[in-house]
């Protein structure tokens, strides 16, 4: 289609979701005898969690990237957070607040692998009643150990990406369901002598959508715009309309146009064990970085939002005067300008360029060669490592 120009979405929306957790903190302190389960949009990416997080402040979050590092079970999950609100009940205190994004059903390892069969089996043809008899032993035993509930949504047809429909399957109520299981066990074994658990269980999917954009989204819709119309100007094609460099005034951002293939790699999966692989492009979503400021102001956090409750209120948008101009925490803890970065490398490589060109001494040939191809081995293999075996287009 020619003219084609996407934009990257805001999610803004995230202030709104963080006075409403806000609003539960709040509650919980009040009641002192609840714990909260609420689950996030945000796909399979767990910035939505992350954020609202680091502005909210409840007492723990389960990001779907942490999971999945760990290869963290359901178990693990599970008497991770009983050994807290053990933690908690030895101060006194149960009640707290724990934040889940609503990817992180398929972060966790052995759901993911039974998520896999089934959707295989639906793709087969195969009708969900008749599903249970034909998973392999050991996912079968975890099918038949979840609740009914978790059972009939994860049994629904995959989107289109191959993904479950993540807002679809209530993983709040699964692990408020096993957490208060395990308590129970434990208060009945006599290792735990606190209150007994109770769980009260939110899903905040559809709250934050309907509210007024920010100052901060006005801007961006509008310099997304702006872009849009020099690419259309320009006669580009299939390129996405980019803004950096965020956290600074708006006459400090860069703007640019990124290719939309180069953001894409090609996903390769087989109809069924032994048949060819199938390649599939798809733009994937960028997921929380593990090693970037936000999750590292996250972890060193994290001991005190458990055990202190240090609930914060951000209040709701503002429009005009004081807090106007408020951004994400997550935007303004990073220092990283990616455009800004490839401008820098550009501006490297023209030194290069100028200095070793013909006439020059074989001693500097030697060194740039010797250079370049350190540099390009090296970034090799962190290319492959970075695409998780994907191949880039």
């Amino acid at each position: 289609m020619d003219g084609l120009v996407v934009s990257d979405p805001v999610l803004w929306e995230t202030q709104v979701n963080s006075q409403l957790i806000s609003n539960v903190c709040t509650d919980a302190l009040s009641a002192e005898k609840y714990y909260y389960f609420i689950r996030l949009m945000g796909r399979k990416a767990s910035h939505v969690a992350l954020e609202c997080t680091l502005q909210s402040h409840p007492n723990m979050v389960i990001l779907g990237e942490e999971v999945a590092a760990s290869k963290l079970t359901l178990f693990d999950l599970t008497a991770q957070i009983c050994d807290a609100v053990q933690a908690r009940a030895a101060q006194d205190k149960n009640h707290g607040v724990i934040l889940l994004p609503e990817g992180l059903i398929e972060s966790i390892p052995e759901v993911y692998a039974l998520l896999k069969e089934i959707h295989d089996l639906l793709r087969h043809g195969v009708a969900p009643d008749k599903i249970s008899s034909q998973l392999s032993p050991w996912t079968s035993a975890l099918f038949e150990f979840l609740p009914p509930y978790i059972k009939k949504q994860l049994l629904l047809h995959p989107e289109s990406d191959d993904s479950a429909q993540l807002s679809q399957i209530e993983t709040e109520k699964l692990l408020a369901h096993l957490v208060e299981t395990e308590m129970n066990k434990r208060l009945k074994e006599g290792t735990y002598t606190g209150k007994k658990f109770n769980a009260i269980c939110h899903f905040f999917g559809y709250q934050a959508r309907g509210s007024l954009p920010s100052k901060f989204d006005c801007d961006y819709a509008y310099v997304l715009g702006h872009i849009g119309y020099h690419i259309l100007a320009a006669g580009l094609n299939g390129y996405m309309a980019t803004v950096t460099n965020l956290k600074n005034p708006v006459n400090k951002w860069r703007c640019g146009a990124a290719p939309i293939t180069a953001m894409m790699t090609v996903k390769r999966w087989a109809q069924s064990p032994g048949a060819s692989s199938i390649g599939k492009p798809a733009i994937h979503p960028a997921t929380v970085d593990l090693k970037g400021k936000a999750y590292e102001l996250l972890r060193q956090n994290a001991g005190r939002f458990w055990m202190d409750d240090l609930y914060r209120n951000p209040g709701p948008l503002q429009f005009d005067g004081p807090g106007a101009d408020s951004k994400a925490v997550t935007l303004c803890v990073e220092d990283q300008d990616y455009m800004g970065g490839i401008k820098k490398l550009q501006e490297y490589l023209d030194k290069a360029r100028n200095i070793v060109k013909p006439g020059c001494s074989q001693e500097v040939l030697k060194a740039a060669l010797s250079v370049m191809a350190s540099v390009t081995d090296v970034l090799s293999v962190m290319s492959s490592t970075s695409s998780n075996g994907q191949t880039p287009l």
